[in-house]
């Protein structure tokens, strides 16, 4: 095929750059200020500290560092435990490890692909224990659980309440992985706001994007200074280089954060598209028998960071296979994390639904810039394959 004649490229999601960036970032480099100290570090942290209705932020080099150091600074320790989904990207499972700690991976829900809270209660209800210290330790590894990490799927947000509650009665720390879910609400809270740490990515793939780029947000104070300190090499006085701990190079540049003001000025222009896009995808695949697509919960707002759909197994790799050949850059859903060969040996509790979700889900692409005719050209495309498989 001549180069005139190849198929149009839909892809999975792109970065809207459109506002404000260019400007912002010009007057970063006029003034030099180009690092990880500026102005803009200042007003992005506070944009989406207001946004989500937290106390605190600190920006950081990306979502993956985020949740590193939350779980540090909330007090994870080596040979500690961190309950996990089974159905999640890699980075907050690897986070775990680089704290020398273990995951115990759960099932997810099999209407939202979150963590089945349910199964998290009746873990620690029944195969853990909680000691005359206050702590929580799991009855077949001896080791203390000191940490759930929920994760808001493709934007959908975790059944929060329950998590909660469980969390306060057995004294075992939320740290929210919200880095897909920036502007999803549960019971008309945003998430990220539920945990003693919250975790955002803005990732060049994600709702807003500053090309690399995290935040972690927090109504603790104590918790927020110690991120903060962690994060900037654990330097206790600056001029006089003294570091009193095992710090990192976490914090983001002031020329990231200037393209995050611009893109945060859009956030909420953003959601609104998304989630239209979605409801232009639901409504064009209703039709289709065996195609179901994952919706929000009556108690969610999600800003439908990926657009995901449930097909017959049989026919999800051929489906995949189809819609690549049209050019249509769908994705699976990550492999589970207790299946990979690193984490096949840690403790699974009953994943089940899961199995099947990764067997079954799709997503489609529905970044913000996505055109309506590329949505039906998506659905149409779908449906020409049911109807020729009968």
């Amino acid at each position: 095929m001549s180069d005139n004649m190849k198929q149009h490229v839909i892809p999975l999601s792109e970065p809207v750059i459109s506002g404000n960036e260019w400007k912002y970032i010009k007057e970063c480099l006029d003034s030099t200020w180009v690092s990880s100290v500026g102005s803009y570090v200042t007003r992005f942290e506070k944009m989406v500290s207001d946004y989500v209705g937290t106390k605190h932020a600190v920006a950081v080099v990306n979502g993956t560092s985020a949740i590193h150091i939350s779980l540090l600074a909330s007090g994870v320790c080596p040979d500690d435990e961190v309950i996990v989904p089974a159905l999640t990207f890699i980075a907050p499972v690897n986070a775990v490890k680089y704290c020398n700690s273990h995951p115990v991976f759960m099932d997810c829900d099999d209407e939202t692909l979150c963590m089945d809270v349910q199964k998290v209660v009746e873990f620690i209800s029944r195969e853990c224990k909680q000691k005359k210290d206050g702590r929580t330790y799991n009855k077949k590894t001896g080791r203390r659980i000191s940490a759930i990490l929920p994760v808001h799927i493709f934007g959908h947000p975790v059944d929060m309440n329950d998590l909660v509650g469980i969390s306060r009665k057995y004294n075992i720390s939320i740290i929210e992985d919200a880095t897909e879910s920036l502007g999803s609400e549960y019971r008309g809270r945003k998430t990220g706001s539920f945990g003693s740490l919250g975790c955002f990515s803005f990732n060049g793939n994600k709702i807003i994007t500053t090309g690399g780029g995290g935040m972690v947000v927090s109504n603790n104070k104590k918790l927020a200074d110690r991120v903060r300190h962690l994060t900037t090499q654990a330097n206790k006085k600056a001029f006089e280089y003294y570091h009193d701990e095992i710090g990192y190079n976490y914090r983001l540049t002031n020329l990231q954060a200037a393209m995050g003001v611009a893109q945060m000025e859009r956030l909420g222009e953003f959601i609104e598209i998304k989630r239209r896009n979605a409801a232009i995808y639901r409504e064009l695949l209703s039709p289709v028998e065996g195609v179901e697509m994952l919706w929000e919960k009556s108690w969610a707002r999600s800003n439908f960071w990926l657009c995901t759909i449930k097909v017959p197994q049989r026919h999800k790799s051929r489906l995949m296979k189809f819609l690549l050949s049209k050019e249509i850059r769908i994705r699976p859903v990550w492999k589970l994390i207790n299946t990979l060969p690193m984490y096949k040996a840690c403790q699974s509790y009953s994943v089940e639904k899961a199995v099947d979700a990764h067997g079954s889900c799709i997503n489609l692409p529905c970044g913000v810039g996505i055109k309506q005719a590329d949505i039906k050209f998506v659905a149409e495309n779908i449906k020409e394959y049911f109807k020729r498989r009968g």
